[in-house]
């Protein structure tokens, strides 16, 4: 399918971990579109929804696609997650066991490639364009629809900040806002019982969640994902931070992707479509470490989806909304192929293709000491508002 001059149905997704700004931007789409004379179409389920839509078979319809009017966004911004609901699946890489049955399909190989019956429902369905808004996971298989032909416009979203080509992504700072809030919290039990926090946050391959957050609520220690650490060493200075502090305690954090020197990450389930398998319980493994060498009581929280849960923040709220119009601004002069973006704190856009070029991770020399395992601002001049 190629552009067409003019748009006449929207089609809107979410994929990966839900974040809040999602509905926000989501309903900031449809109230443009539909001002512009445009239609628009929700795909629910992430591209599950595209996967499992079957043309013959209207009980396969409405589940997976639904016609959205101002109505029915109207309080939305005000919640978090997203009302499309969101996956993991990948289209291009679909494993035997989750291949629709309506397709009749006996793949040889451990996962299909079902783009053709993508792009033969985005048909069926008259979408003339494809807003995705995710993760580099998600936004990767909207740049293959793009190089197929079809046209996407899209919207990073992802609670990590990790998505190449933009500073910012919707849900980073209402994570950062909640963690910070928790750290905080924590230091009352945490004090009153004169114990060691550990607080495991989410970061698979980026620590940015858990760097921000202990420089923001003055953690003492920040364990993040890019760099290994000795659990001896952390015990060591941990101990010095708890012996300094008056109330005799202190606070750490982690991310869930970190590994102990000569370590492996924690994983447990089975891998996603797009090869990740769950993560979690450094943080537990970490407090008994500390436990063992320092002899002192730990509290250990993992704070998991509570940073994810949740209405937004006021710049998760302004960001979603401008990427919104943004991506409809893209679509109204006919642009196709990019993906809304900051840098610099200014908004602009970039090839999607830019997703994949790269990865996105904490600038560890600038941003971290890695032999006092905390954060350390060499210098805020010319860095982008949240530092990397």
């Amino acid at each position: 399918m190629t552009a067409k001059d003019k748009i006449g149905t929207i089609g809107v997704l979410t994929g990966g971990g839900d974040v809040p700004g999602l509905n926000p931007c989501i309903k900031a789409i449809v109230h443009w579109a539909i001002d512009e004379g445009m239609r628009v179409l929700g795909i629910k389920k992430g591209w599950a929804g595209l996967v499992e839509y079957h043309i013959e078979d209207e009980n396969t319809h409405d589940v997976n696609v639904i016609s959205m009017d101002k109505r029915m966004v109207r309080t939305i911004d005000r919640s978090g997650g997203t009302i499309l609901h969101t996956s993991r699946t990948k289209p291009s890489a679909v494993k035997k066991s989750e291949i629709p049955a309506f397709l009749d399909a006996h793949p040889t190989e451990d996962k299909t490639d079902l783009t053709p019956h993508v792009m033969r429902n985005l048909e069926h369905l008259g979408i003339d364009l494809l807003i995705p808004i995710g993760g580099d996971d998600t936004l990767s298989y909207g740049e293959l629809l793009h190089e197929e032909g079809f046209p996407v416009i899209a919207i990073p979203k992802t609670m990590d900040n990790d998505v190449f080509g933009t500073d910012y992504c919707i849900g980073f700072s209402t994570a950062v806002t909640r963690s910070v809030n928790f750290i905080h919290a924590l230091r009352t039990s945490s004090g009153s019982h004169e114990r060691i926090a550990v607080v495991e946050l989410f970061g698979r391959n980026c620590g940015a969640t858990a760097l921000i957050s202990a420089y923001l609520a003055g953690a003492d220690r920040a364990i993040i994902s890019e760099v290994p650490f000795d659990p001896e060493r952390l015990a060591k200075l941990i101990m010095e931070d708890k012996e300094a502090n008056p109330s005799n305690y202190a606070v750490m954090t982690i991310s869930e992707g970190a590994q102990m020197v000569g370590g492996k990450v924690h994983e447990y389930g089975e891998e996603d479509a797009y090869g990740h398998r769950k993560l979690g319980g450094i943080g537990l493994v970490t407090g008994d470490a500390l436990k063992k060498l320092t002899g002192q009581g730990i509290i250990f929280q993992q704070l998991s989806y509570l940073m994810r849960s949740g209405a937004p923040d006021s710049l998760d709220l302004m960001v979603a909304i401008n990427f919104a119009h943004m991506a409809l601004n893209l679509a109204k002069k006919g642009v196709y192929g990019r993906m809304v973006s900051l840098s610099g704190g200014t908004y602009t856009d970039v090839p999607i293709s830019t997703v994949t070029a790269d990865v996105k991770r904490v600038d560890v020399r600038e941003l971290y000491d890695v032999e006092e395992y905390r954060p350390k601002a060499k210098t805020i001049v010319g860095k982008p508002m949240f530092l990397y």
